[in-house]
């Protein structure tokens, strides 16, 4: 079952979440990230470069050159951002894995919750 409650951070309360996507080049993290955050989805995405991934794919051991994007949203708004990521990724089974956000800036906190639209804010 998915983490969705806010965790309580002295004061704060935050729902943030933060999203690890690969990617196969730079110009397809460009793309998903703009997407994300035209469609409010997303606050922030950083695209790191130079990682190398190296996985177990259809039986075989893969080792490829990729991309690594850190997007934050909150949890309101994962699954608007899970759907877009999957619909508009090159890869079969792309990954897209959550972690909550146990503690951080509250302004920085605040300022994720105040750019990301979700189902229940308008």
């Amino acid at each position: 079952m998915a983490y969705t409650q806010p965790v309580w951070l002295g004061g704060w309360m935050t729902d943030a979440r933060v999203v690890l996507v690969t990617v196969p080049d730079e110009a397809v993290g460009v793309s998903l990230v703009t997407t994300l955050l035209e469609a409010d989805l997303v606050a922030c995405g950083n695209l790191i470069s130079g990682v190398r991934s190296i996985y177990r794919w259809e039986g075989k051991i893969c080792d490829d050159a990729e991309h690594l994007l850190i997007l934050k949203t909150t949890a309101a708004a994962l699954a608007g951002v899970k759907a877009m990521v999957v619909e508009r990724h090159p890869y079969d089974c792309p990954e897209v894995i959550a972690l909550p956000v146990t503690d951080g800036h509250s302004g920085y906190l605040e300022w994720i919750d105040q750019n990301v639209v979700s189902p229940e804010k308008p």
